[in-house]
């Protein structure tokens, strides 16, 4: 790994000195570039902030979180982090890999959800470069995951880099290198974002499109195995339509996987564009991960937020760029499994624009060949 390297353009702020024991400072740092600035934290590489200009001017924060360190140490809604080793669901906590099973912290009922118990969301990422100056400020980060953290095999090395660029874009670029044992990755990025701002209420009245054709249909929150149509169901979000306008139709809300059109392999596609008409903000995604978790924060309830506010159901959608759920458990499922020698990559980039008006006169297909309304 690079030698640290800080410019220091701007300060930065002392969350804490200790965590769990650990005798590391917990701190955040913050890329800005005019009107567009986004603050993360090392405990668990997360998005802590994104602030952004809306219709009229006026700058909002538009990802949920906390104020204090105290609350995203007991934080169960994994708010901005970088989760793994595998992200999503593990059925009965448990996997055979190379004749061997492992048997993993079952920390959702029977099953792993986003890394066990202490994933990579509850651990301190060491800075390894931090530079908030140029055309493309960026900060990197780094975890050392052993051999049998949470019951996973192989001592794992993990980094991601964040990076502003053009006037709203916002890369992700996750790493992972298994150094002596195969393992399964499977990292994503968990934001939670309302584009109204993170104190607007719901997000039922944005509209979303989903690049999307087929779900992987769950029993008890774990995959079939089975990959079904969105055709004439409320989960198809191929034409761009309000996220609650059929959510009713759906137990709870959307916790679903779906697998994204294109090409199948590692090249960036379109994912997903969201719009909110509160505001005026669009937030156009791509990546080049095989599929996206569309979760609509539906098992919030009553989580005091920034500035006290308080998150209800519905106060956010994540859209977690992933591998398939459980895929080490389906072996028709594209495989998340990393041998020695080989690097696992990971790469999402998040566009951000305005619409002029309240109404959508075009496709939303035209935003993401860059083309404003």
């Amino acid at each position: 790994m690079p030698k640290v390297s800080v410019i220091f353009c701007f300060f930065i702020l002392l969350f804490g000195i200790s965590v769990n024991g650990v005798e590391e400072e917990v701190k955040s740092y913050e890329l800005k570039k005019d009107d567009f600035s986004v603050k993360f934290t090392n405990f668990g590489a997360r998005i802590i902030s994104v602030i952004l200009p809306d219709r009229n001017g006026k700058l909002g924060d538009v990802v949920l979180g906390y104020d204090t360190l105290e609350e995203y140490v007991n934080d169960v809604q994994y708010f901005g982090a970088i989760v793994g080793r595998v992200a999503n669901r593990i059925s009965n906590a448990q996997f055979t890999l190379n004749g061997t099973v492992y048997k993993l912290d079952a920390n959702e009922k029977n099953n792993t959800l986003h890394g066990g118990v202490k994933g990579f969301s509850q651990v301190i990422w060491k800075v390894e470069e931090y530079e908030n100056c140029g055309q493309s400020p960026s900060i990197t980060l780094s975890y050392q995951s052993y051999d049998g953290e949470e019951g996973f095999p192989g001592d794992l090395s993990v980094s991601v880099t964040y990076t502003l660029s053009g006037s709203y874009n916002l890369s992700v670029a996750m790493k992972a290198e298994a150094l002596n044992k195969a393992t399964p990755v499977n990292l994503a990025q968990h934001s939670y974002w309302n584009l109204g701002g993170h104190n607007s209420g719901t997000i039922l009245y944005d509209e979303l499109q989903l690049f999307a054709s087929h779900i992987t249909p769950v029993n008890k929150s774990i995959p079939t195995g089975e990959k079904v149509s969105v055709k004439n169901t409320p989960y198809d979000f191929l034409k761009s339509h309000e996220i609650g306008g059929q959510i009713a139709q759906i137990k709870g809300g959307y916790d679903t996987n779906y697998v994204l059109d294109g090409p199948t392999e590692k090249k960036m596609k379109p994912v997903a564009v969201v719009y909110s008409r509160k505001s005026g903000r669009v937030m156009q995604l791509s990546s080049d991960a095989p599929a996206v978790q569309l979760y609509t924060a539906n098992y919030m309830n009553h989580v005091k937020g920034k500035d006290g506010f308080i998150y209800l159901p519905y106060a956010a959608v994540c859209l977690e760029t992933q591998g398939f759920p459980d895929a080490v458990n389906h072996p028709n499922f594209p495989s998340q499994v990393v041998t020695p020698g080989m690097t696992y990559s990971h790469n999402m980039l998040y566009t951000f624009s305005l619409m002029k008006s309240r109404s959508v006169t075009r496709p939303f297909l035209d935003l993401i060949n860059n083309r404003n309304v």
